[in-house]
């Protein structure tokens, strides 16, 4: 299956603007995830000394990303199309991104180790959730955000710029700029002020 292909079932999906549709048996759909696993599969293969290999095959699987941009092996996403990695951006170990749904990374982005964004979410209903109905929301990230290990966003979510997400946190709802939030579910713990520029002291050799 071509780019092009896996890119319109990815167009198909955004048209049901967070209505349910078939993402367990629609060909289209199956033959797309499949594409991008195999993508994904030969990334997490690559020597990590390849850098320049390692970053053509990176814009080979997302949608888009700026000059600059470090995803850590291992790194699995469900269509790619939907990713945009702004400039500078590092992610760990780790990463799993659903991506049925836009999934918007601005500049300067940090990302710890296993860390989940997924836009897709299921019915409560049992009989519709055992038909493979799903639905998907889209995550955006703003610029200058930091976020711990283990940290797991779900469907909908915006999260500001200038943010840092503590490790463990379970991201439900939308989190302001310029905070630290933390939890289970996330929520603002503080602002982030000038103290926090002086927390730490400059290493430097004698």
């Amino acid at each position: 299956m071509s780019s092009s292909k896996r890119v319109a079932a990815v167009q198909m999906i955004a048209r049901t603007e967070g209505r349910l549709y078939d993402a367990n048996f629609d060909p289209k759909i199956l033959l797309a995830l499949d594409e991008c696993k195999e993508l994904c599969y030969d990334y997490n293969q690559m020597r990590p000394t390849l850098r320049n290999e390692r970053m053509e095959a990176l814009r080979g699987i997302v949608g888009s990303m700026g000059e600059h941009a470090t995803v850590v092996s291992p790194f699995w996403c469900d269509y790619g199309a939907n990713i945009s990695l702004g400039e500078n951006f590092y992610a760990n170990h780790g990463l799993v991104v659903l991506d049925a749904a836009p999934v918007t990374f601005g500049h300067d982005v940090y990302i710890a180790p296993n860390c989940v964004f997924s836009t897709a979410g299921h019915p409560i209903d049992a009989p519709r959730r055992n038909q493979g109905l799903e639905y998907a929301l889209p995550i955006t990230v703003g610029d200058n955000v930091w976020f711990g290990m283990g940290v797991l966003v779900c469907p909908g979510v915006t999260i500001g710029s200038n943010v840092v997400v503590g490790a463990g946190s379970v991201v439900t709802r939308d989190i302001p700029s310029g905070v630290v939030a933390v939890g289970n579910p996330c929520r603002v713990l503080r602002q982030i002020g000038p103290e926090d520029a002086a927390r730490y002291e400059l290493f430097e050799e004698e």
